[in-house]
């Protein structure tokens, strides 16, 4: 019970990371040579490797967060990420693979249709996670999205 409640509390920091905007910090859910994959549930089903997004250290994260915060130019929008508790699915020596559902929604803020949420992104978290420090982080996120169409682009990690 431990375990889950440590993987819930993880995702639960992960999301409202993400939410509020703290992109920064968003890497160091991380190990050093985490991988960050975003990949259709059609992709994943076949065994097909094309993502979306694939991300394969920290480094390349803080690079799409430079990107996300410095360079991108998109209309704005706000996230709210709603994560089912965990399941877990395996746990071998110092790792913990772990499966949970999520559910993003979107809000443009103004303007033209502004103030309306809507489902931006919806589908499942497989993660493996390794203790460092004695805590809980990412050695893999694979986000795997049940969603046939993505809204527009895609510029925050899910």
């Amino acid at each position: 019970m431990l375990l889950h409640h440590e993987i819930d509390q993880l995702n639960a920091e992960y999301a409202a990371a993400l939410d509020d905007r703290r992109f920064e910090e968003w890497p160091e859910f991380f190990i050093e040579t985490g991988r960050y994959t975003l990949q259709a549930r059609e992709n994943f089903d076949q065994g097909l490797p094309l993502a979306l997004m694939a991300l394969e250290s920290r480094g390349m994260m803080k690079d799409r967060v430079y990107g996300v915060t410095q360079t991108i130019y998109h209309g704005p929008y706000y996230t709210r990420h709603v994560v089912s508790p965990a399941r877990v699915l395996s746990q071998i020596r110092n790792e913990v693979c772990a499966e949970a559902q999520y559910a993003v929604f979107r809000t443009r803020p103004g303007g033209a249709g502004g103030g309306v949420s809507e489902v931006y992104n919806v589908g499942r978290y497989i993660d493996t996670l390794v203790r460092v420090e004695g805590r809980l982080r990412f050695k893999s996120r694979l986000a795997v999205y049940d969603s046939e169409m993505v809204l527009n682009s895609l510029i925050y990690p899910v």
